[in-house]
């Protein structure tokens, strides 16, 4: 199954709470901080809420 390499590279800083949180639960920190996660329904949906502050890469197995 493939992986999906997800980057923060906005601040959350003067986000929306829903929008911190997501970033929070996908296990980002700061800037530039880099978390490695399936590619599955869930982390997708995730994903579509903060698409405007992250970069994602697809990391084959």
């Amino acid at each position: 199954m493939a992986q999906l390499k997800i980057t923060l590279v906005r601040s959350i800083a003067h986000r929306i709470p829903e929008q911190r949180l997501v970033v929070k639960e996908l296990g980002l920190g700061r800037v530039n901080s880099t978390v490695t996660l399936p590619d599955n329904a869930a982390t997708r949906g995730a994903l579509t809420k903060i698409a405007h502050l992250i970069d994602v890469k697809v990391v084959e197995d």
